[in-house]
């Protein structure tokens, strides 16, 4: 079931639609700009559900773009051997299975590569990140040679991820499903499972954690594998959305995916945040842009709105941390004062 804060940004997420709406005279509900600002939140929604699970450990991913990048470089090569006008043309599944699961190991591999720096080195995962972030973007330039690659094979592009599924008497794209799809999962492994506990056990306290048995090193690696593995998937759809890779694809999307998992209610001091909350992030946070798009503002101002919301957002979890801990205190003190006192016998007094 949906929190407090994810009813109450879901509510701001409808008000900014509405709103818009009648500003803009109904030119937000056009079909066509409804699919592409699914389509264009969906990388990034599952991207900020990986990125959620590193927070929730006190933990951050700069690389997630990057990996991203890589991600979709490395797939793409292999589709573009299947392609067209690929040496390997006639075997269009077999070059989208492998696509596909190049972009998914490249995703995992390069958040294994960030987990075992983080827990072997016992550097702060923002230096860590913030120089694979380099290394991973640095990577896909020279895997593409800064070019753009395509041909991929029908089977992947219009077979596949450009299909849209009719359902419930609608259109709906691949990716949007498949957005929906890793909410879900990201719901029933964070929520429902003891694996999802031990992550919240160890964002909440590291050393009881530890102390408690948990293997703290294997866990804070998992997230961080979890985390390469959305950004893979991700990859994967915007690979067959626009028939095409480049090595600077998603660029600053690393601040995307993290406002949008900070603003959905992830605490940035670990401990805290859901997949639902990342998605509902990365829907206000994407529908803020297209809003701006579709009633004609500056795109400059843009990055200051979102820097602003992503404060505000930090600020509001700080006070109601602080309010939250008083509150409990308070509580200690008053159950403390309403304990009936010692009897004087007890206290080897004579009676």
């Amino acid at each position: 079931m949906a929190g407090i804060q994810e009813v109450g940004l879901l509510l701001v997420i409808v008000a900014v639609f509405v709103v818009v709406a009648v500003l803009s005279r109904g030119q937000l509900l056009n079909a066509d700009i409804l699919l592409n600002y699914a389509k264009d939140t969906s990388f990034v929604a599952i991207m900020a559900i990986g990125v959620m699970t590193v927070i929730v450990t006190g933990g951050i991913d700069l690389s997630i773009a990057s990996i991203y990048a890589l991600a979709g470089v490395l797939g793409a090569l292999v589709l573009w051997q299947f392609g067209p006008v690929g040496p390997l043309a006639g075997n269009p599944w077999l070059g989208t299975l492998l696509g596909i699961a190049i972009a998914l190991a490249a995703g995992a591999l390069a958040g294994l590569v960030n987990g075992v720096a983080v827990v072997g080195l016992r550097v702060h995962p923002f230096i860590i990140t913030l120089g694979t972030m380099q290394i991973f973007r640095g990577i896909a330039f020279l895997a593409s040679r800064a070019q753009s690659i395509g041909n991929f094979p029908g089977a992947y592009t219009d077979g596949l991820v450009r299909h849209d599924l009719w359902l419930g008497g609608g259109l709906l794209p691949v990716p949007l499903l498949a957005m929906v799809f890793m909410a879900v999962l990201g719901t029933v492994y964070m929520g429902h499972t003891v694996a999802g506990r031990h992550v919240y056990a160890v964002g909440g306290n590291l050393e009881a954690a530890r102390f408690s048995g948990l293997k703290t090193g294997r866990i804070l690696i998992s997230v961080y594998v979890i985390a390469g593995l959305c950004a893979g998937v991700a990859a994967v759809l915007a690979n067959g959305v626009y028939g095409s890779a480049t090595s600077n694809r998603g660029m600053s999307y690393e601040l995307r995916a993290i406002a949008a998992a900070v603003v959905g209610g992830a605490s940035l001091s670990g401990g805290r945040g859901t997949a639902l909350g990342a998605v509902l992030g990365a829907l206000l946070i994407q529908l803020i842009e297209q809003s701006m798009v579709t009633l004609a503002i500056d795109q400059n101002y843009y990055y200051p709105v979102i820097g602003t919301a992503v404060i505000a957002a930090v600020v509001l979890d700080r006070l109601s941390t602080r309010t939250t801990a008083r509150r409990t205190a308070a509580r200690e003190r008053t159950d403390a004062g309403s304990k009936p006192g010692t009897p004087d016998s007890e206290k080897g007094e004579s009676p």
